[in-house]
């Protein structure tokens, strides 16, 4: 695909629903989008490898660095997170009891953040990874997976 369109459809995209970019080929990472997909309260987050077209064009657009794979990325409501609150607004889509989690946000993100960063630093280490994104959803979820 076109860099120029897929830049294009995946602003789009991103400012009529929530889209979540992880990390394609971090173990953990698919653990946690699939536990998202099962304890979500409605369909409403959109997904994308941080790898992938859509993924890169929308780090691209917003001067991430190339190649950027430290965090997950949600795009919400016009606006950006990263880190612990892209995590903890995650939860804000969970049904109860996974969706108070999200009281963790009165935490100050200057002690939040590096608790993620130890995290993702060592995710390889100990949930493993692929080559390849691997994550690839039924039919029934797939329209949800932005490529």
């Amino acid at each position: 695909m076109n860099p120029a369109d897929a830049s294009t459809r995946a602003r789009q995209t991103a400012r009529e629903r929530p889209v979540l970019l992880f990390d394609g080929v971090c173990h953990l990472c698919h653990r946690s989008v699939q536990f998202v997909l099962r304890h979500e309260r409605a369909p409403t987050l959109l997904f994308a490898a941080l790898q992938s077209d859509t993924g890169r064009a929308l780090l691209r657009d917003l001067e991430f660095p190339e190649g950027f794979l430290d965090s997950l990325v949600l795009f919400e409501d016009g606006r950006v997170f990263t880190r612990s609150e892209a995590a903890l607004r995650v939860a804000g889509h969970l049904r109860a009891p996974w969706s108070w989690g999200r009281v963790f946000r009165i935490v100050p993100r200057v002690l939040r953040d590096p608790v993620y960063d130890w995290i993702a630093r060592h995710r390889y280490r100990w949930f493993g990874r692929d080559d390849e994104a691997c994550l690839v959803p039924d039919a029934g979820l797939r329209d949800r997976f932005l490529r």
